[in-house]
């Protein structure tokens, strides 16, 4: 590769990002899911990190501030884990940066909250089985109108990430035969997955006032749409991947994300109309992409035909290549997604530990040595 990493004139204009990682406190040695998610919250303050309950007591979530580019986001990441990780100790438990508990029962209690409840109330077992976690990006956009249409332009790259950041093959002790059991599960709920296609933000808002007003959706926040405008933040925010593994994944996610955003944002800008490409295809797609993961074959919307995930991956890079360069990011996402592709995914390792010995915690060790892979030795422990 020849471009220098450096950023150029232009990367001070590019969007500010956010990543949101989910994670679960387990036991230790087991791995069987623990409600200490009150306690790893307040305890984590001590260590300077703010964390957030999540739906079920089983989890946790952090949140970076307002990044410029990957070299923030892997600090703020690297905090976070090294934070959350101490606290999860302190408390008698271990984090996991991964999709779906790879053992335990579904059911989770949930976090006594007047909201969550209310979420448990209405949609019963979806509620109480959601104890999963994934990875969030928000990256900024000039106004709601434009991120309306770059959801639409994102719509055919969103199995790519999928694929690409998959970390749930294992769920209650055993191979489930996808490499995202947690694509699986959160695609349940009413709104959830792949977004479907809008016209204007007129149209987005029609949408929405009619399952909230329906009782499909208790409030704006329950869209679950895999990329949606945020519903308090002047971003596109991008749900779709599981908790990646590794902190080096996640920053791969953001950059790819942000270069995938700033992308659509220049096209909108143009006048480009994304392919309205049909839900039916999309939700083929997806499914593909939950199951084989990197280690297999995915869908060219694009061509609508099936080729090898890493051709999707390499067509990914070449669409945002010009992105990552004025970043300087390009080095770094070559090299980031090399490794992937070389040494695998969380899925891969995943199932590679359960092959050696047929050994739960054999996984649950691996997912912890990754989940802390660089942080600070104290907390990696």
């Amino acid at each position: 590769m020849t471009d220098s990493g450096s950023p150029t004139t232009r990367a001070a204009d590019l969007p500010t990002i956010g990543v949101e990682e989910e994670f679960l406190v387990v036991a230790p040695d087991t791995g069987l899911p623990l409600p200490l998610g009150g306690e790893v919250v307040g305890l984590a303050r001590g260590f300077g990190v703010d964390l957030q309950p999540e739906l079920t007591r089983v989890q946790v979530e952090s949140n970076t501030p307002v990044c410029r580019g990957t070299r923030d986001v892997r600090e703020h990441l690297l905090a976070a884990r090294s934070a959350a990780a101490a606290a999860a100790l302190r408390a008698g438990g271990r984090l996991l940066a991964v999709g779906a508990p790879p053992t335990g029962p579904a059911r989770q209690p949930l976090t006594a909250t007047p909201r969550y409840r209310r979420i448990g109330q209405e949609y019963g077992l979806l509620a109480a089985e959601h104890g999963v976690c994934g990875c969030h990006v928000h990256v900024a956009v000039p106004d709601r109108e434009t991120a309306v249409q770059v959801c639409n332009h994102l719509r055919p790259w969103l199995p790519v990430l999928l694929a690409l950041t998959a970390n749930s093959p294992i769920h209650q002790g055993v191979d489930t035969g996808y490499a995202s059991w947690r694509s699986v599960l959160t695609g349940r709920w009413p709104c959830s997955g792949a977004p479907p296609y809008f016209t204007s933000a007129d149209h987005y808002d029609a949408v929405l006032d009619m399952l909230v007003d329906s009782g499909t959706l208790l409030d704006a926040g329950m869209l679950y749409w895999d990329a949606r405008p945020s519903a308090h933040l002047p971003t596109v925010e991008v749900r779709v991947a599981d908790v990646p593994a590794t902190v080096d994944e996640s920053v791969l996610l953001a950059a790819l994300v942000r270069a995938l955003v700033t992308t659509a944002v220049r096209a909108v800008g143009r006048g480009e109309t994304a392919l309205p490409i049909s839900d039916a295809a999309l939700r083929a797609a997806y499914w593909r992409a939950a199951r084989d993961g990197i280690g297999g074959k995915g869908i060219d919307l694009f061509a609508s035909r099936r080729v090898p995930t890493v051709q999707l991956l390499r067509a990914l890079l070449r669409h945002v290549r010009p992105v990552l360069r004025e970043a300087g990011e390009l080095r770094e996402v070559n090299t980031l997604l090399t490794r992937v592709l070389h040494d695998g995914n969380g899925a891969v390792r995943q199932r590679r530990a359960l092959r050696r010995r047929g050994s739960l915690e054999d996984v649950v060790t691996v997912l912890g040595r990754h989940t802390l892979q660089d942080c600070a030795p104290e907390t990696a422990a």
